[in-house]
């Protein structure tokens, strides 16, 4: 029988409720402050957005950063300070602020009047206060509801400017929810060089920088630039980059003080060009990968109105810069073409060796030719009968109707891939067995890709060789034990992306299954608790005679168990990649040989109080 559907189920709700109800749909991830992209340091960002906002519009060079012991947060910054009449509207009142006057903030990070009012809505308390020509007004919040408010401005000697305090609500945020000081530290930084000129002091610690972006590059690389770097800067532009003797591309993408982590249009448009404008210089067709080899690059745009693919805003989907139409593609290009161009034919020095550095990428490959080419033969036999791969319909290169939900499942061992197996959806979903351990690819050439047989059939059943065009999957799903030699397994395969397949993080294909650690039933009710805190939760729910059952591995999980792990509510994590150093120096100490330093570490940070459940 139908449900019945009348004017009593359409509800709506007010600013407040909707964003505590759909906080992802404003901050991403809730988190427990131990990944930079967690809600808390999204919260953050939002408040500072705002003060480098007006130190942008010349109002200002100081903002303060505090944050105590408790977690509670509280910035201050000396541009203009809100308008004392309109201090609760820019605090409570959604798509309300001064950035949809475009002569006003014509470049801002934050355009919609959304952010502080979600910092608002997701805090336990909530402190709003202004100065401005010697008086001050402040209001308090809960939960987005005001508690107190000095009805009056009062007269105050203070500096001009706007304070803002916050603790984040736990029972929203989990309960344990903490702020890492390295994550605030990194944030502060990267505003520093964004904003040449403007101090950033967070618990007492100063951040200040000259060159902009030049800073950056030089306090990120960890390897030995061979030139430069070559710093190029005009309006509503600045570029910084260089070559080094190791593999890859390493990236550092900004828009309008945004650290745009995914990318997005501008960083395409920069790769693009540097290709275009090195090839007219040289009059040679260099392949493009050899052009980029080894690049370190970061690169700066302030657009007007920049559309962002989420309220994080951490890839750009801009396609023009200005109203007027101008595309990001062209005005970087030109900007290269002139300046870059320019300044190779005066730097003889830096043009010799970006060229010498261009040769030795171009050796280094075709030296690889004759390794694929083995390979490829061992590929194409594969391809007829993998015994690795159990396939599915349809392809995310493909046109299937369906080709977005494709999913690939990396597993390890017989037991565990055959239990997906037997439970995925067999038109969207596609196993992948690995055969034990994969080999540890860190620092290796990429010549391994194709002489280790393992490898070399992932890479094929992807289908990524040549780039991500032929992507076979949208999302590539790292399946193992969550007990130690998982987490292991786990690890190699991240280092082999990271090492030869970035781009497959970049994009955001790749992320983590999470599996249970916990089955708690009765006779009427299960529940699957992925950490101690949800078992214990079930616990109290289901009543003491719940059993208890732990798993050690996918493999003691039954196939019908299976079809909830991997439906339509499966849990996934997905792996972001954000550009740096940060990447490299964990690889090396995770994954290099360094043993002994990474024995005492371990030793060090034995813990001790771990329910062995």
């Amino acid at each position: 029988m139908a449900t019945e559907y009348t004017e009593d189920d359409i509800k709506s709700l007010d600013w407040k409720e909707h964003i505590r109800m759909r906080p992802g749909m404003y901050i991403g991830k809730l988190g427990d402050g131990g990944s930079a992209d967690d809600g808390i340091y999204i919260l953050l960002k939002e408040v500072m957005d705002n003060c480098i906002d007006e130190f942008i519009m010349g109002n200002g060079t100081k903002v303060t950063v505090d944050i105590d012991e408790e977690g509670r947060v509280e910035v201050r910054d000396y541009g203009r300070g809100i308008p004392l009449g309109k201090l609760h509207d820019c605090a409570a009142k959604i798509n309300t602020g001064a950035k949809y006057d475009s002569e006003a903030f014509k470049k801002s990070v934050g355009l919609n009047g959304v952010g502080i009012k979600a910092v608002n809505a997701l805090s336990s308390f909530f402190e709003i206060q202004a100065w401005r020509d010697g008086e001050t007004k402040a209001i308090e919040y809960s939960k987005g509801e005001v508690t107190a408010e000095m009805a009056t401005p009062k007269q105050d000697n203070a500096e001009n400017g706007t304070r803002i305090a916050f603790d984040v609500d736990r029972s929203i945020f989990p309960t344990k929810t903490r702020v890492r000081a390295g994550y605030v530290e990194k944030m502060c930084r990267y505003y520093s060089y964004l904003n040449p000129g403007l101090a950033i002091i967070f618990n007492g610690k100063k951040f200040k920088s000259k060159n902009g972006l030049l800073d950056l590059l030089k306090e990120e690389m960890d390897s030995e630039s061979i030139y430069g770097p070559i710093h190029l800067k005009h309006k509503d532009i600045e570029i910084a980059f260089t070559h080094t003797a190791e593999g890859g591309e390493e990236y550092y993408s900004f828009v309008n003080g945004q650290h745009t982590t995914q990318g997005g249009t501008h960083l395409a448009a920069f790769r693009e060009a540097i290709v275009q404008v090195v090839r007219g210089f040289y009059k040679k067709q260099y392949n493009p990968a050899d052009i980029r080899n080894g690049m370190e690059a970061a690169i700066l745009v302030r657009i007007e109105e920049p559309v962002f693919e989420s309220q994080t805003k951490t890839k750009l989907g801009s396609m023009t810069v200005s109203p007027e139409g101008e595309t990001i593609r062209t005005f970087i290009s030109n900007f290269l073409k002139e300046h870059l161009d320019n300044y190779l034919h005066k730097d003889s020095a830096a043009a010799e060796a970006l060229q010498k550095r261009i040769l030795a990428s171009e050796r280094e490959r075709k030296e690889l030719s004759g390794v694929k080419k083995i390979a490829k033969e061992r590929a194409r036999k594969a391809k007829v009968h993998n015994k690795k791969l159990r396939d599915c319909r349809a392809h995310f290169s493909s046109k299937h109707k369906r080709g977005k939900e494709s999913t690939v499942f990396i597993t390890e061992g017989d037991s565990a891939s055959g239990s997906i197996t037997k439970s995925r959806d067999v038109e969207t979903q596609a196993v992948f067995s690995l055969r034990g351990k994969p080999l540890n690819s860190y620092a290796m050439k990429r010549n391994v890709v194709y002489e280790n047989e393992e490898f070399n059939l992932l890479q094929h059943a992807l289908d990524i060789e040549e780039g991500l065009e032929s992507l076979r999957y949208n999302k590539v799903v790292i399946a193992t034990d969550a007990d130690v030699d998982g987490m292991h397994i786990r690890l190699l395969l991240l280092t082999f992306f990271l090492q030869f397949f970035p781009d497959l993080v970049r994009e955001g294909h790749l992320y983590i299954l999470q599996t249970p650690l916990f089955r708690v039933r009765n006779k009427k009710t299960t529940r699957y608790c992925y950490d101690d805190d949800e078992r214990v939760a079930a616990m109290d729910e289901l009543g003491k005679a719940a059993e208890i059952t732990r798993f050690k591995g996918l493999g003691e999980i039954s196939p019908d168990e299976f079809k909830f792990m991997i439906g339509p509510d499966m849990r996934l994590d997905p792996v972001l990649l954000e550009e740096g150093k940060g990447v490299k120096d964990m690889l090396a100490f995770y994954m290099g040989k360094n043993t002994p330093i990474r024995q005492e570490f371990i030793i060090k940070n034995l813990r001790d109080d771990v329910d062995a459940a």
